[in-house]
């Protein structure tokens, strides 16, 4: 069994493609929209297979705080394939004004990993 993919409800479907396709070199479907709810949806895949990410949004769509603790999914994890991959990326996402959340550093429980806030605020995990 597997993940087959993960979703996730935004704000600026547009700026949230192109920030996965900028930065993880996701690619992505031709965008379906359902004219009837409004609905309109991008899936995302990524190099190496594994679970993709749909990107979703609807008139009406509203955020909340993604940093506070709650019940439901917190954050996303990329996995990058070294600790070099992991602190430029995450050097290269401060540089563009995006706010690290945490790390690049060593877990308690063994890992490498950094996590920035991304377009809405959105955590994204970024590991070997």
């Amino acid at each position: 069994m597997r993940i087959g993919h993960v979703a996730l409800y935004c704000k600026d479907l547009e700026r949230m493609c192109k920030f996965f396709e900028d930065y993880f070199n996701a690619l992505s479907n031709d965008m379906y929209h359902n004219p009837r709810t409004g609905l309109r949806t991008y899936f995302l895949s990524f190099a190496g297979g594994g679970a993709g990410l749909e990107l979703m949004c609807r008139p009406g769509t509203v955020g909340g705080d993604p940093s506070a603790v709650r019940v439901g999914f917190t954050h996303v994890s990329f996995a990058v394939g070294s600790r070099d991959a992991v602190d430029a990326l995450t050097a290269r996402l401060a540089a563009d004004g995006y706010a690290v959340a945490d790390g690049p550093r060593i877990t308690d429980d063994g890992y490498y990993e950094s996590c920035v806030a991304g377009p809405e605020g959105i955590l994204i995990e970024i590991t070997v």
